[in-house]
């Protein structure tokens, strides 16, 4: 393969690894309701299997994991991790009970725990500043993508054979991916432990290649701490990110029960529905915010973050008329708008983080912020739900679920705030990371003011 072609081949392997590795945890909500009637679950063991188990172990594992990644080899992390999630994905259509599945779960967020973190470590760093929005919106169009497999796939799999055996078949896939990782990707630290390989100034054209110099050992896990927590960006969009989880989680994982309850869709219409919403939908948000990003507001991170907090914002206020609309296709359209505007900040915010930190903090810099996100978010947000369902149940009946998750939305305008404060500082933060200010016209107006579309 020829060098020059080798980051975009290896950006296609780790958007596929991401979008099998999301597969799961679509298609679990989107059988929240079998799994509940077959297994006589409450709301609060559904909120608790999909929350807080699952969360606090992928949060916990992804720190050492990421650890490793930051200090050895990536491509051996995301391969091995990929092989356990694919198994332990398979092994939850053998739960008999409550707690099999739950633990069967644990081990399947312990595997996945080990896929995001180096892989936006080793596309920092084959792509530069101003590449890294379109590059990590490109990766995550593994999250569509997953939405069709995960939505169109498991609804169909589901209807017509069940949940048991639906989670065996979408689970195999991953070992093939994991061999692939293995035998293909490499890692660019081999043989080179005290070099990086730089283009340019990480920032400028990409015909200029170089090294920088890198010290062997990998800084401790306080000293990653104490870089981050000093950083005033990153601890703005670390609330943000824990924020925009609890409430995002919190709805997104509930959303097909909600739509199953409250209009009868059987599992295999409204997986072909949500493949189309999310997939096409997050297609075009997750790529267009990255290619925007690059083209209107590269290297001005000040601007993306306006955006974003502007699109989050809107966010409360479209989930909030789903769940006051009493007709199906005025719900599916608005979940469309939500799943396009929902997308967009992804890339660059992650790209950003990068960015804002050393390359040796990266993999373990995204599992500081997934530890926090995930735990207080994604572990407590699908719990809220299922707790605030079973408690409405009482005077809304089945129609619970609708106002409980109607009372998550506003949640995001809290999310947006903390974008906000982010743009106030994020010029000083990144200007203190490279070591000086970057004497480049197109930085010194990036940090002053908006700029125009190429």
């Amino acid at each position: 393969m020829k060098k020059a072609a080798y980051p975009n081949y290896l950006l296609g392997v780790l958007l596929i690894i991401l979008a099998f590795n999301n597969v799961d945890s679509l298609a679990l909500g989107l059988v929240l309701q079998g799994i509940k009637i077959e297994l006589d679950l409450s709301d609060t063991q559904l909120g608790f299997l999909t929350g807080f188990a699952f969360a606090l172990f992928y949060s916990v594992m992804g720190i050492p994991l990421a650890r490793w990644a930051d200090r050895g080899n990536r491509v051996t992390v995301i391969a091995l991790t990929a092989a356990v999630w694919s198994l332990m994905v398979a092994l939850c259509g053998l739960a008999k009970s409550f707690s099999q599945l739950l633990l069967i779960r644990v081990g399947v967020a312990v595997g996945e725990a080990g896929c995001t973190p180096p892989a936006y470590s080793l596309i920092a760093d084959y792509f530069t500043r101003a590449e890294r929005p379109r590059a990590v919106s490109i990766y995550l169009l593994g999250g569509p993508l997953s939405g069709v497999i995960g939505y169109w796939l498991a609804g169909w799999l589901n209807q017509l054979y069940g949940w048991r055996m639906m989670f065996i078949i979408i689970g195999f896939p991953g070992l093939v991916l994991a061999a692939l990782a293995w035998f293909t990707l490499k890692e660019p630290r081999r043989g080179e432990p005290a070099t990086q390989v730089v283009r340019g100034d990480e920032s400028d054209s990409p015909s200029r290649y170089g090294t920088r110099e890198l010290g062997i050992s990998q800084p401790s896990l306080k000293d990653v701490f104490v870089t981050l927590w000093a950083n005033r960006t990153l601890r703005h969009l670390l609330f943000s990110f824990s924020v925009m989880y609890f409430f995002g989680y919190g709805i997104v994982q509930w959303l097909p029960a909600f739509i199953i309850r409250s209009y009868g869709v059987k599992t295999g219409e409204l997986g072909t529905w949500f493949a189309m919403i999310y997939g096409f939908g997050g297609i075009l948000g997750t790529f267009g915010g990255g290619e925007l990003a690059s083209r209107c507001a590269a290297r001005n991170e000040r601007l993306q973050l306006k955006a974003t907090a502007v699109a989050y914002s809107s966010l409360g206020i479209i989930f909030a008329f789903i769940y006051l609309s009493t007709d199906y296709h005025i719900a599916l359209a608005l979940i469309a708008l939500s799943a396009v505007g929902g997308t967009m900040a992804s890339g660059p915010l992650f790209a950003m983080i990068q960015t804002l930190v050393p390359q040796r903090m990266r993999a373990v810099s995204i599992a500081i912020i997934y530890f926090f996100a995930n735990l207080i978010g994604a572990g407590l947000g699908p719990l809220a739900v299922g707790a605030l369902s079973d408690l409405f149940r009482q005077w809304a009946g089945e129609e619970s679920l609708r106002y409980a998750l109607l009372t998550l939305c506003p949640g995001y305008f809290w999310s947006g705030w903390h974008l906000w404060y982010a743009s106030r500082t994020v010029a000083r933060d990144l200007q203190n990371v490279s070591g000086g200010p970057d004497l480049t016209v197109q930085t010194l107006k990036s940090a002053s003011g908006d700029l125009p579309c190429p």
